[in-house]
């Protein structure tokens, strides 16, 4: 359980304050240019959506990656490239398709580099809260 634990706080602790500093402090006027946010932006629902995020990457991890054979490394990029394509589809795209903006393009470009900075944060985090204690279990119960 406390590596479950760990895997929800490896994404979601990273993704709001990257979401938070990125969004609402170094590229606050962006997006205001891009006029797409309301102007009093409710956090406590970006934070409950952020943390039903974080325990399905925590729960996909641990069903999938954790019990990869393999370097840390690889099970972290590998990791990575799934949840940054998967969460691209959900925050990016659909949002690009919906949403009022001034440039669809220039939407899709910025929060394109948000993703890939967040997963290149969550992807180590997450292998290393799950490491290679899993595996080590596994290892024991056959044996024992």
């Amino acid at each position: 359980m406390t590596r479950f634990v760990l895997g929800v706080l490896a994404y979601l602790v990273p993704t709001f304050a990257l979401g938070f500093i990125w969004h609402l402090v170094f590229f606050e006027q962006y997006y205001e240019a891009l006029a797409i946010y309301r102007s009093n932006i409710i956090i406590p629902f970006g934070f409950l959506s952020m943390l039903i995020q974080a325990v399905l990457f925590a729960w996909i991890y641990e069903r999938t990656f954790a019990q990869r054979e393999g370097a840390f490394l690889s099970r972290a990029l590998s990791y990575a490239a799934l949840g940054a394509v998967l969460s691209w589809s959900f925050t990016t795209l659909a949002v690009a398709a919906k949403n009022l903006m001034a440039s669809v393009p220039h939407y899709l470009l910025i929060e394109t580099g948000f993703t890939i900075v967040q997963w290149i944060m969550v992807g180590p985090l997450t292998a290393l809260a799950f490491g290679q204690s899993i595996r080590r279990d596994e290892q024991i119960r056959v044996a024992g």
